[in-house]
C-alpha cells in the first residue's frame, strides 16, 4: 500500500494548508497553486547535491516546475555531466476531461524503445495523465509498470486518484517526484487531489529502483 516518505522529503500537507488565510475551497485552491511549489522547491534544493536551475511554465491547465540543468551546461556556467539530468520538480493545476487522441510516435521518440532503455518492468509514465490534460515531453518519466497500469495494490490506488480527477473536471491535483540520485527517474511519486468536499487526498507511491540513464545530446 502507499508509503511514507523519509523525513527529509516529507511534507505535512494538512499543516501547510492550515497556513492559508481562508477555509473557502476556491481560496484554498489558489493558495496551494501559488504557495505549494515554493515548498517543493525548497525541499528539492535541500536534497539535491548539484546546482539547480528551476524554471516554470504552463501546459494547458497545469504548471510545471523543472530543473533545467542542461541550460547551465550549454551556457558554460557548470561543467558538462554525464549523470545529472534535467527533471521535473513538481506539477500542479486543475484537471480536464479529454479523450483527444495522442500521437504514440512521440512517446517512442522519448529515450527510445521502452524495454530496451528503461527496463522490462518500466513504462513511459505521465506525471499528469493524458486523460486529465497532461502532455508529453517533460510530462513523461520512467515509471514502475505495475504502478502505471494499476496492477499492484499501490497501482490501483494511483488509478483511483487519476480516475477521480477525470470524473471531476477542474479538480486541483498535483504530482511531486522525489529523487535519490541525479537521474530523472524518481524513487517515489507523491500524488495529491483536492476532493469536492475540500479535503486533501495525498498518497506516496514507490516507483522502484531504476538503472536507466538517458543518452543526453546537446546541440
Amino acid at each position: 500500500m502507499p508509503h511514507m516518505l523519509p523525513p527529509q522529503f516529507a511534507i505535512d500537507y494538512e499543516a501547510f494548508r492550515a497556513g492559508a488565510a481562508t477555509s473557502d475551497k476556491s481560496g484554498l485552491v489558489h493558495f496551494l497553486i501559488e504557495e505549494l511549489p515554493f515548498k517543493w522547491r525548497d525541499l528539492y534544493v535541500a536534497n539535491t547535491s548539484h546546482v539547480t536551475n528551476i524554471v516554470r511554465f504552463h501546459y494547458g491547465t497545469f504548471e510545471y516546475f523543472y530543473d533545467f540543468y542542461s541550460e547551465l551546461e550549454v551556457n558554460g556556467e557548470v561543467p558538462y555531466s554525464e549523470t545529472i539530468e534535467d527533471r521535473v520538480v513538481g506539477v500542479i493545476g486543475t484537471s480536464t476531461s479529454t479523450r483527444d487522441p495522442r500521437d504514440p510516435s512521440r512517446l517512442r521518440g522519448w529515450v527510445g524503445p521502452t524495454e530496451e532503455y528503461i527496463g522490462k518492468d518500466r513504462d513511459k509514465g505521465h506525471f499528469m495523465a493524458h486523460c486529465i490534460g497532461g502532455g508529453l515531453d517533460v510530462n513523461v518519466f520512467s515509471q514502475l509498470r505495475s504502478l502505471n497500469r494499476g496492477w499492484s495494490k499501490e497501482g490501483k490506488v494511483y488509478r483511483q486518484m487519476e480516475d477521480y480527477c477525470y470524473e471531476h473536471a477542474s479538480t486541483l491535483c498535483f504530482s511531486r517526484p522525489v529523487y535519490v540520485d541525479d537521474t530523472s527517474a524518481p524513487r517515489w511519486l507523491e500524488f495529491g487531489v483536492m476532493k469536492e468536499d475540500g479535503r486533501l487526498w495525498v498518497e506516496v507511491f514507490d516507483n522502484g529502483q531504476s538503472d536507466y540513464r538517458t543518452a543526453r545530446v546537446h546541440s
